[in-house]
């Protein structure tokens, strides 16, 4: 176990004298063809560049991406953007006691009220096929996995029990969309929400660091997820052909759009409604992150987002109309 201060409260000028793990590990060279190691160093609060220009062949070879080290250094700034320029690396002690969990964020819900949530939404699942084929795929060994996942590598819900998280907002939005609209199939629609990135059990791996494993590069979760769902249907008996493709058509269309990288778009309401819910659900825990992340640099505004293709504005601390009140009349 670590304790030091959080990487995302270090501010430019700071010394380093910190654990990591390394996110990414790459070997370039300067503009006169000397090489020196482009990094990413992580904790559970956030990550950040680094650069190590001096002594890189007494280093390139005792390290690589998801090892943890010890890190010497100062936290400096290029393009606006913080950086770590690093004096001193090496590799953890083992009598230093300090693993890979202490470096992977964690989803800020309780597990335990998350878990009850999720099994509980199952048990209301009417339809005696949907509920069957859900608890086949949620096994044990499935069901473990399932909830230790993050969402994804880095965009969203990107922490552990994250594709838990993640999965609950989602039947959230889908319930209360079946309120409003009861021609919704809600069963049919809950357990799409529940399935629809069960792949990234296998797409991710998240023991060591968040990363895309073999398969899921090939693959991808969509493909994965599906592939999943007809091997457990084709084991109950009589299961409906038309049930069977709409639920398929959940999972391969909830991307939304083929430039998004779904194989399908929408063509129920089901999925029209899944597809915005994942988006809804997705893009409030990204932005939410990003304002977090850059809340204390002093800015009105976040650094700019690729994936967003712009900036967010920052609202003060201190204002009073997001205080939370303790009653109606305050």
């Amino acid at each position: 176990m670590i304790t030091q201060s959080e990487l995302k409260q270090l501010k430019t000028g700071d010394e380093i004298n910190h654990f990591f793990i390394i996110t990414k590990f790459e070997i370039k060279l300067t503009k006169t063809n000397k090489e020196y190691l482009n990094l990413e160093l992580r904790d559970k609060s956030a990550s950040v560049p680094a650069k190590v220009w001096d002594n890189i062949d007494n280093i390139k070879n005792k390290i690589t991406e998801g090892d943890i080290v010890k890190i010497a250094g100062l936290m400096e700034e290029f393009n606006n953007q913080p950086q770590i320029k690093i004096t001193s690396i090496r590799p953890v002690k083992d009598d230093e006691n300090i693993s890979h969990s202490d470096f992977l964020p964690k989803s800020k819900r309780i597990l335990d009220e998350m878990l009850n949530e999720f099994e509980s939404r199952i048990e209301k699942i009417n339809n005696p096929f949907l509920i069957q084929l859900t608890k086949n795929i949620f096994n044990q060994n499935n069901f473990s996995k399932y909830t230790k996942a993050p969402a994804g590598k880095a965009w969203h819900h990107s922490y552990v029990h994250g594709l838990l998280e993640h999965t609950l907002e989602i039947i959230k939005i889908c319930d209360l969309m079946c309120d409003v609209h009861p021609e919704l199939n809600r069963d049919l629609l809950i357990c799409g929400a529940m399935l629809h990135d069960f792949g990234k059990t296998e797409e991710l791996q998240f023991d060591k660091n968040f990363d895309y494993t073999d398969k899921g590069k090939l693959l991808g979760h969509i493909v994965i997820a599906a592939m999943e769902i007809e091997k457990e249907i084709m084991k109950i008996s009589d299961f409906p052909s038309d049930l069977r493709n709409q639920l398929i058509h959940l999972v391969l269309s909830h991307q939304g759009k083929y430039e998004y990288a779904s194989p399908v778009e929408p063509k129920t309401l089901e999925a029209i409604v899944l597809y915005h819910a994942d988006e809804l659900s997705a893009k409030t825990n990204a932005y939410k992150s990003a304002i977090q992340n850059d809340e204390n640099t002093g800015n009105n505004w976040t650094r700019y987002l690729p994936l967003a293709n712009t900036s967010l504005y920052i609202p003060p601390n201190d204002a009073q109309e997001d205080k939370p009140k303790e009653t109606l009349f305050d």
